[in-house]
């Protein structure tokens, strides 16, 4: 909890540092093996307490009855291309904002940060940016929604694993050797190496620490 509340905190601060999400599935083969079916192609996902954000009509009050605009980040979807040629693999992640107000009255524009960061090994940040989603109001409406985007490349090599490792992981194992029990994922240095080769691409508003901390007491 402690390392992911730093993460979170990192990630507010703007600090220079998320769907493929197809990798570390296993498949088992009559018992003698199992066969890695990974992509390079980073996973996407929402921080937790970065996917919600709540804005107030006036400042040091976060009570209900002061609550001006609440918006959501949902429907996550990525496309990303493994077999396209380089050494970059470019992931896109699309998500809609869903966003209500208490205030119907009057048309209205509201403008909201979002950042989407690449994360390696789930603790490293990789790059960051900052961007924004524009939701409009009109007269009488209390609910409405955008759609908002964001990518990013990932270096082809650092997201692959080393021909050793994956030799490692998917070698025949036959009952009665030594390591026909052990899952090869939990050996050190494999594991080490999957996580050092596994990528995120993350979005979620970009909060101040007071919404932040907000989030997390709710």
């Amino acid at each position: 909890m402690i390392a992911r509340y730093r993460l979170l905190t990192i990630l507010m601060m703007g600090a220079a540092l998320a769907g493929c999400k197809r990798g570390g599935d296993l498949v088992l083969s009559d018992g003698v093996g199992i066969t890695a079916i990974r992509t390079p192609c980073p996973a996407v996902g929402v921080p937790d307490y970065t996917g919600d954000i709540t804005t107030f009509r006036s400042a040091g009050a976060q009570t209900a009855n002061n609550i001006d605009v609440s918006a959501a980040i949902t429907d996550v979807r990525s496309t990303c291309d493994e077999a396209t040629a380089g050494e970059k693999i470019y992931s896109n992640a699309t998500f809609q904002v869903v966003a209500s107000r208490t205030d119907t009255r009057g048309a209205r524009q509201v403008t909201l940060p979002f950042f989407s960061v690449v994360t390696r090994g789930g603790n490293s940040v990789v790059s960051k940016r900052v961007g924004e989603v524009t939701l409009n109001f009109a007269d009488g409406q209390a609910r409405t929604q955008a759609t908002a985007q964001a990518g990013a490349f990932v270096d082809r090599a650092a997201a692959t694993l080393p021909d050793e490792i994956r030799k490692e992981i998917v070698k025949p194992r036959k009952a009665g050797d030594p390591d026909a029990a052990v899952d090869p994922l939990s050996t050190p240095s494999v594991k080490a190496a999957v996580e050092r080769a596994t990528f995120e691409l993350l979005v979620g508003f970009q909060l101040t620490p007071e919404q932040l901390a907000y989030n997390v007491r709710r």
